[in-house]
């Protein structure tokens, strides 16, 4: 390697301020143009009307009698055109990869200084050989990235034999672009080796330094795949020269595979647990989210009996478990629908709904427990005709007082087995209500049971107690035993 990195910069910069020997001038304009005056008539002399002048329907030359003029709309301002979808899409990211491969032409200049002068002469290469290779880039930030890649000429040398020579390069740079669509313009420059390697009766083998710079574009085809132009200008040193440099020109096209991080999913503030009402009592625990309450359930309580307000019926009166209304007397009426609020309702199945304490009246004493003079054959659910004085007073008492509920509750004696009593007891309570009921009183009123032998009022051991246990109880529904 002759060549050094400082003597090929120098050579660049003295190749770059005194360029191949071109003079650029400014150029007068051409005679007889002139830059156009706004306003002014254009050449061919006819001033026409701008479209937004002239109302549709009428014509330039001016309206007709007919045909009044319409006032000048003015235009609305024009709207920059949107950027169309597909140059949003696939943006450069940070943090990308790319793997890339390419292919495209490699120009040399004639005074290269690929050879090994110990052992051959310069002779130029083709002038147009193809060039591929392969890179491998990294983009910390979506508008800068460093790229490393190598590539391959194979091309051959200017001789009546055309022998074959490798041309190879090794570069890195870095790459600057503007990430603000899917179309990227991009502009590279770094350094790296250009080598040759041949038959030693060639042009031997050998590597120079050598930098390069240029520019391309970037499209985004997939979110993983992206397609490449570029030019370049490689710098390297002239055969035989010291401090000079020679440009070799590259034009490269390529596909590269794209690795983009995964995106992050933006975190969900988690919402703040919310207590509207500030009683202590989170809204998804309070029954009440906007009025201040008590606990458990976060509603108004005011007298704080256990009931909330709107389901009070008393709220500013502190009452008892069962109805949140006071109770003086503890019968389970509150005070505003107890008759008799400082008294307690008797619970006799009589008036037992006006929260007064009263009796059973003497008539429907007398029809409450056993009910001496119903009979029945043996064995049978069939009611003796001597029984009907007996179940006619009842009918008549029940009638008297349609509040009274009964329980007819058939009994019997031990004879026979557990089961054919208890059926027995239930069909002849079952009997003494139908005839209830066939004599005037509703169904509702009347319950039925059959005990069986289980409740006797005296043992079973004469035919005098058995015939006590075989009867027929009536009780009032509601009320207390008889005395």
């Amino acid at each position: 390697m002759r060549a050094s990195i400082s003597g090929l910069v120098v050579a660049a910069l003295n190749w770059g301020s005194s360029g191949p020997g071109v003079e650029t001038r400014a150029e007068p304009p051409p005679v007889g143009e002139e830059a156009e005056t706004p306003g002014e008539t254009p050449p061919s002399g006819i001033a026409l009307p701008a479209a937004e002048d002239v109302a549709p329907g009428l014509v330039a030359s001016g309206p007709s009698p007919e045909e009044p003029r319409l006032p000048r709309a003015e235009p609305p301002p024009e709207a920059p055109a949107p950027k169309p979808k597909w140059m949003r899409r696939w943006l450069p990211e940070r943090h990308m990869v790319v793997f890339g491969v390419f292919g495209g032409v490699f120009l040399p200049h004639e005074q290269h200084d690929l050879y090994d002068p110990r052992t051959a002469p310069p002779e130029p290469l083709w002038a147009l050989a193809a060039d591929v290779g392969a890179r491998l880039g990294y983009y910390p930030l979506s508008a800068l990235g460093v790229e490393a890649e190598f590539s391959a000429v194979p091309t051959r040398m200017r001789t009546l034999t055309d022998d074959f020579v490798f041309v190879y390069g090794f570069r890195g740079h870095v790459v600057v672009q503007l990430p603000y669509g899917r179309l990227v313009p991009f502009l590279v420059g770094g350094a790296g080796l250009l080598g040759v390697r041949s038959h030693v009766l060639l042009l031997g083998n050998d590597v120079d330094p050598a930098v390069h710079y240029g520019g391309g574009l970037k499209l985004a085809l997939h979110r993983w795949i992206e397609a490449r132009v570029e030019a370049r200008n490689i710098l390297s040193a002239a055969a035989r020269q010291e401090n000079t440099a020679i440009s070799h020109v590259q034009v490269l096209a390529g596909l590269s595979m794209t690795w983009r991080p995964r995106p992050k999913a933006s975190p969900v503030a988690k919402p703040q647990p919310r207590d509207r009402d500030a009683d202590g009592i989170l809204d998804a625990d309070d029954a009440c989210p906007t009025e201040v309450g008590v606990r458990p359930h976060g509603c108004p309580d005011t007298d704080g009996d256990g009931f909330i307000d709107r389901e009070d019926p008393c709220p500013r009166a502190a009452g008892d478990a069962r109805h949140g209304c006071p109770d003086s007397d503890g019968d389970g009426f509150r005070d505003p629908d107890d008759g008799c609020p400082q008294e307690p309702e008797t619970s006799n199945g009589y008036l037992d709904d006006d929260g007064c304490p009263d009796t059973l009246p003497e008539r429907v004493r007398g029809f409450t427990g056993t009910i001496d003079g119903i009979a029945f054959d043996v064995n049978e659910a069939t009611i003796r005709a001597s029984s009907r004085p007996v179940l006619d007073e009842a009918i008549a008492v029940l009638q008297a007082y349609p509040d009274i509920r009964v329980r007819i509750v058939g009994h019997t004696d031990d004879s026979g087995s557990a089961a054919f009593n208890l059926d027995l007891s239930r069909r002849r309570a079952e009997a003494v209500a139908a005839y209830l009921v066939a004599g005037g009183i509703d169904a509702g009123r009347i319950e039925t049971e059959g005990r069986g032998a289980r409740e006797p009022r005296a043992p079973n051991d004469t035919p005098e107690e058995r015939a006590l246990n075989r009867r027929i109880d009536f009780e009032v529904i509601g009320g207390e035993p008889a005395p």
